[in-house]
């Protein structure tokens, strides 16, 4: 019981101190430029951290949390990391709109998705979303091999 009340301190430790560093760095931005042009991406990301954090602390609190799991071994997230690194190296060539795709689907490969429709469907349609995403609300030219950029 003592291990799981560490675990239950240090999740709730966990949970408060991302709420914290959110709401400073919503201040600390809203301190630099009130402007909408600034907050236009910051406010609404932190809104919805903000709010899983309260989620996640009425769940820790409700004990509607799962048991303690035994973790992963540090080996199994090498080939993520790799694939991360090769995704963010090929960006200059294969564009933001293409490289991200390809991530997608091949971290969808690597965690056991094995259904080719669904890893090319989804890879493809959050890869293109969000470089559209990104090309729109960054004011600088984002790389994109196929999507104009």
């Amino acid at each position: 019981m003592d291990s799981q009340k560490n675990h239950f301190l240090a999740d709730l430790f966990v949970t408060f101190t991302i709420a914290g560093i959110v709401v400073w760095y919503l201040i600390d931005a809203y301190t630099a430029s009130s402007h909408i042009i600034n907050l236009i991406l910051i406010l609404p990301i932190s809104l919805m951290v903000l709010t899983l954090c309260v989620i996640e602390i009425f769940r820790q609190i409700s004990g509607k949390h799962k048991a303690i799991e035994k973790p992963e071994p540090v080996a199994s997230v090498i080939p993520v990391i790799s694939l991360f690194t090769i995704y963010i190296a090929s960006l200059p060539w294969l564009g933001f709109d293409v490289g991200t795709s390809l991530f997608i689907a091949a971290f969808l490969w690597i965690h056991g998705e094995r259904r080719i429709i669904w890893v090319l469907g989804y890879a493809i349609a959050f890869g293109f979303l969000v470089a559209l995403f990104f090309s729109a609300m960054l004011p600088y030219p984002m790389p994109m091999l196929i999507l104009p950029g």
